[in-house]
């Protein structure tokens, strides 16, 4: 009878990023055939604590220089296709918790109702003890159209800063995007 007092262990998911993690690219969506501005993001994952997470998976989509994104239900044709970026990048914390994406500033791309969204990237965070994906945006600071983007927009304007990456001393093209998966400075996270 005692035995059925006793408390189970937790379980969380993973890690078992290693038997998907392998994307041809990784990291790094640009060849030197891809057209458009290169940029780098990079970033910490942390937890409540301000502690890394170590064994996260970072995913980014994006869409091109253009504003076109490399998938079936964009058919826009007035937007460039670019056959040298696929806009689909995929990284795994390390031991401080940091990524590393190498890409190219995407385009504004059309909301619904005809407006237009600021140029950002789409970002999905995996981490043991998440049952669900968190998916974010990264904007660019001191991008105009941050000021009419109808997503950022809907985002409460003392939170709305935690989605905008800054640049880094090290060059105009290096951004920083840090990701607070909870707590008081938690990243603002979309429910798609």
């Amino acid at each position: 009878m005692s035995r059925l007092l006793e408390t189970t262990p937790s379980q969380t998911v993973g890690p078992f990023f290693a038997i998907g993690l392998p994307w041809t690219g990784g990291n790094t969506l640009v060849s030197p055939e891809t057209l458009g501005e290169r940029i780098e993001i990079r970033g910490q994952v942390l937890d409540g604590d301000g502690l890394p997470v170590i064994d996260a998976l970072v995913e980014i989509w994006q869409a091109n220089a253009a504003g076109k994104y490399a998938h079936p239900e964009d058919r826009r044709e007035d937007a460039l296709v670019d056959p040298a970026f696929l806009g689909f990048g995929r990284c795994a914390t390390d031991a401080d918790g940091q990524y590393r994406f190498y890409t190219i500033r995407p385009g504004a791309v059309p909301a619904p109702g005809g407006r237009m969204q600021a140029p950002h990237i789409m970002l999905i965070v995996f981490a043991r003890g998440l049952l669900q994906k968190l998916i974010t945006r990264v904007y660019f600071e001191s991008t105009p159209e941050n000021a009419g983007d109808p997503i950022l927009g809907l985002v409460d304007a003392t939170r709305r800063e935690r989605l905008i990456a800054r640049t880094e001393p090290a060059g105009a093209a290096v951004y920083r995007f840090n990701i607070v998966l909870q707590g008081e400075d938690e990243s603002v996270f979309f429910a798609f």
